[in-house]
């Protein structure tokens, strides 16, 4: 039977099969992606330019944009017209020579030497300029322009202000503290790559682009580009816009794709930029001494991302753009407008809140985000955001931003402290605040770990990178009470607490030490895992279940790749070090210590170990000798620059004590115990040495401070009866 069509079936037939293959198609485009594990590469901004000329007009300027750029009329800021520059009776000159920018300064070698200015570093409040060597190091010169005076001036290091940094010290200009390739450029650069070679000592450091580019924040924009000039309907249905998401639900995402350069930390792993988070890539610090001040105000130059997460800001889900605009980088509001975006200006913005008059003083930040100066002249706000507590200053040896700007001499911090009460009443909002923990916990007090328990029992919890702190500190303990709170965080919700607590558990009993850390090897977190290997392997390894042997290695092997990020830095042959020792490989060890000392020759550390390790394998006494007189001279140059330092005395006194210069040993000990009362290791050392010089009053004043330190500690205890029975022994001796 045949069955005619009419013209409009026809058409509807066609147009049907049309609209199916359309629905195929469209279906088709969307399913084609590119593969889950797929990675873009870095194509430099001159592609995102082509579609993204209003965000790359905004960019221009800012200090992202000019973070390092060559030499040149348009970039150098400082004057170079034979202009000087004196200090410590070294002059340094600046001048022009065939078209390029000079300087003639002191070298490496002591000698005045002239140098080519190959780039500028910065803009605002100053700005810097790097000097080119044959094997590939950039250094930065401590001569510095200040943009807003215009005039020349030192970037001193804040320990030694004014001192004269002498060459082959790493302060110097030529240092290792100045040198771009490991201490500057992953942070002023878009694709850094470092390229270090161990062998020959030298550098071949590349990057996409040579400032703080669009990928630097965006991620490596291939797969985008691809995107967006190819023919689809849809972007990826696994990657997305092929970028890094930071407009997403959670301020996370943002804030830590600026952390990597605004943050202390240390690497872990290469490219952040693969999905993972910043804990997989980076080991932040946390509140320490000599970074933070215990109520976790800024000290040294922490870049922001630590006090941030104290913030409660940071809890409620701000994120950096709420402030700062991305590509220019300025303030989206002047003045208390910014804070206005969420604080009501008729409840904060007035009188009965701030209550000041003069424009400067009413304005949130110098309350809430007094600044510290780093560089000189670089002035930087906190990011915790705190309330002014005058009230702790005097009990935790902190600043705070009521004294910062009242600086008569009646204008103490009890004064302010009564000014806060009299205005807001006797309770404040962040009480109990957690300086006082910490600050107890930092000089090992009993009450540590009780503060500590109530600090991780609080509702609502402290913010993680305080708990995580708070974790840390309860290692110096290692008593069954710390390690109960240690336990109780293995498996917490914060990586950066598991991490503390993995770091933090003794291994007082071996077996069960093992059983508790070998099930860190499995989180899902780069961090955590890089500190369970570094815990686990060496004699704890042979008890290990074998089920996590595989983990095991293969934490081991992340924890070496980290370490190959930064093996032109002492540090890292130091860890290398500490990891072959405990593999059993103590040859391999020596040698990486070996390598510590010909990279950083000043530093102390590496010669005292590689002495212990020469001594345990039977090695040349004369070598053993050298290393540690050697040692002996570095503790001592750093005990002068840095006095008020008690671990610095500490060190020195036992490797005098090593070296059988007991005098000179007890005398540095005295010192640590004079800084640090409450260090119970320091009155041990000095108790010890007493009672090896049958100083019997000095080793009993020691032993009663370490009883008051830790009552329950038997150690005291059996000193003293050993050092009576010698007394007997010699009074017995005497009388026959």
């Amino acid at each position: 039977m045949i069955f005619l069509l009419s013209a409009r079936q026809i058409s509807g037939l066609v147009l049907g099969c049309s609209l199916a293959g359309m629905a195929l198609w469209v279906a088709a485009d969307w399913y084609v992606a590119y593969p889950m594990k797929a990675r873009p590469m870095y194509v430099g901004q001159a592609s995102c330019i082509r579609c993204h000329q209003d965000q790359q007009r905004s960019w221009q300027g800012s200090d992202h944009d000019r973070a390092m750029e060559v030499a040149s009329e348009e970039s150098v800021l400082g004057d170079f017209n034979d202009s000087e520059f004196t200090r410590h009776g070294i002059t340094t000159r600046f001048f022009r020579r065939d078209g390029k920018y000079m300087v003639n300064t002191e070298g490496h070698d002591g000698e005045m030497h002239d140098f080519e200015i190959k780039y500028t570093f910065g803009v605002s409040p100053l700005q810097q300029y790097m000097v080119e060597f044959p094997d590939g190091r950039l250094q930065v010169l401590t001569i510095s322009w200040d943009t807003r005076k215009n005039e020349w001036f030192m970037v001193t290091p804040p320990d030694v202000p004014h001192e004269r940094i002498l060459p082959g010290d790493p302060l110097h200009w030529t240092g290792m503290a100045q040198n771009w390739n490991t201490m500057c450029a992953e942070c002023h650069s878009t694709n850094l790559e470092k390229k270090f070679d161990l062998a020959t000592n030298t550098y071949h450091t590349t990057y996409t682009d040579i400032d703080v580019g669009c990928e630097t924040c965006h991620g490596p924009g291939s797969m985008h580009v691809e995107m967006a000039e190819g023919h689809s309907l849809f972007w990826d249905r696994h990657h997305g816009y092929g970028l890094e998401d930071l407009k997403g639900a959670t301020a996370s995402a943002q804030v830590e794709t600026c952390a990597p350069c605004h943050s202390r930390r240390s690497p872990l792993h290469v490219n952040l930029h693969d999905g993972e988070t910043f804990l997989d890539h980076y080991d932040p610090s946390l509140i320490e001494p000599g970074l933070y001040y215990p109520d976790g105000q800024i000290l040294d130059e922490v870049y922001v991302y630590g006090s941030f997460l104290q913030s409660k800001m940071y809890s409620k889900g701000v994120r950096c753009t709420d402030c700062h605009n991305p590509h220019t980088l300025k303030l989206k509001y002047e003045g208390n407008r910014l804070c206005a975006q969420c604080h009501q200006p008729g409840k904060y913005d007035t009188p009965n809140h701030h209550h000041h008059t003069d424009t400067a003083a009413t304005q949130c930040v110098t309350c809430h985000m007094p600044t510290n100066t780093y560089m000189v002249v670089d002035d930087r706000h906190d990011h915790s955001l705190r309330i002014p507590r005058p009230d702790l200053s005097d009990e935790l040896g902190t600043p705070n931003a009521c004294t910062q700007c009242h600086t008569r001499p009646e204008e103490t911090n009890a004064w302010a402290a009564q000014a806060i009460r009299y205005w807001y009443g006797d309770k404040r909002p962040d009480d109990p605040h957690y300086g006082p923990t910490l600050l107890a916990a930092q000089l090992g007090r009993p009450e540590g770990v009780d503060l500590i328990r109530d600090l991780l029992r609080d509702k609502p919890p402290r913010p993680d990178i305080i708990r995580a702190t708070a974790v840390q500190l309860l290692g110096q303990y290692g008593t069954q009470e710390s390690d109960t709170l240690c336990r109780e965080h293995l498996d917490d919700e914060s990586p950066l607490v598991r991490a503390a607590a993995t770091e933090a558990l003794s291994d007082a009993s071996l077996t069960t030490f093992v059983l508790e850390v070998a099930g860190q090897l499995n989180d899902p977190i780069r961090l955590v895992r890089f500190v369970a290997a570094r815990r686990l392997v060496g004699a704890a390894a042979q008890l290990l279940n074998p089920k996590y042997k595989a983990a095991l290695d293969k934490a081991i092997v992340e924890y070496r790749a980290g370490q190959d990020l930064v093996l032109d830095r002492a540090a890292s042959h130091l860890n290398l070090a500490g990891l072959n020792f405990a593999l059993g490989e103590e040859l391999t060890a020596r040698e990486e210590l070996a390598t510590a000392i010909r990279l950083e020759p000043y530093l102390t550390g590496p010669r005292d170990q590689l002495a212990e390790l020469l001594q345990r394998a039977g090695g040349d006494p004369a070598e053993v000798q050298r290393l540690r007189e050697e040692e002996v001279e570095n503790l001592t140059r750093d005990s002068k620059l840095l006095p008020r330092n008690a671990p610095i005395h500490y060190r020195r006194g036992m490797l005098l004590y090593l070296l059988d210069r007991k005098q000179e040993a007890r005398e540095a000990f005295e010192s640590a115990c004079e800084l640090r009362p409450d260090s119970y290791d320091y009155w041990l050392a000095l108790a010890l040495l007493c009672e090896s010089q049958g100083s019997w009053k000095c080793a009993y004043e020691a032993l009663e401070k370490m009883h008051e330190l830790r009552p329950e500690d038997p150690a005291a205890g059996s000193i003293m009866q050993r050092i009576q029975q010698t007394r007997a022994a010699e009074k017995e001796k005497s009388e026959e």
